[in-house]
């Protein structure tokens, strides 16, 4: 057993690390939900912060965005050109996603600053993106209504998670190797 262990010891170290981590910051991120919800900023403030950055970027694309509070749950009701098109939930702001992202970079760190540099960036990065493919989504939804679910559950979450596999591979490929050093044995 001692020498799986030590014959496996990497992967045992990324999946400790990985899983430990990613466990960690949802529950953070789940008692961040319990607690955040606020009549300022419904239904919490990064939900409602990605709306209203999507609404500035629907505006800027030409079309009439407008979003108010969902009545009856936890959302945003997000409406383009006077039609109501989409909800925004907890799940559309893409912190999970970012959760997911940064614990595998630290599960393959070799350093924390450079860890913590390429997390930060990878978050920026994640965020930026989100937005963007919020509003692009609802513009999609307005003038595509036929393939909601399609860009719902296939085109959309596909851009982003596959903008996340880049990242990770770009850190895998950026992480220094470390040389074994085999002594000679005589």
């Amino acid at each position: 057993m001692k020498a799986l262990l030590i014959k496996y010891k990497a992967v045992l170290r990324f999946l400790g690390l990985f899983f430990g981590l990613y466990l960690l910051l949802s529950l953070v991120y789940g008692f961040y939900l319990q607690k955040a919800a606020s009549t300022y900023y419904y239904p919490e403030i990064i939900t409602n912060t990605v709306t209203k950055q999507a609404a500035v970027i629907v505006e800027a694309l030409g079309y009439k965005a407008e979003f108010s509070p969902h009545p009856e749950e936890a959302s945003m009701r997000f409406a383009v050109d006077g039609s109501y098109v989409a909800r925004v939930v907890e799940g559309c702001n893409a912190v999970s996603v970012m959760i997911l992202f940064v614990a595998f970079v630290f599960a393959f760190w070799e350093g924390i600053k450079p860890a913590l540099f390429f997390a930060l960036a990878g978050i920026v990065i994640i965020y930026v993106l989100n937005v963007i493919r919020v509003a692009l989504f609802v513009i999609s939804l307005k003038q595509y209504p036929q393939y909601r679910d399609f860009l719902h559950d296939i085109a959309f979450p596909g851009v982003i998670y596959g903008v996340v596999f880049l990242l990770w591979v770009y850190w895998i490929k950026k992480i220094p190797v470390q040389k074994e050093s085999h002594a000679k044995v005589d």
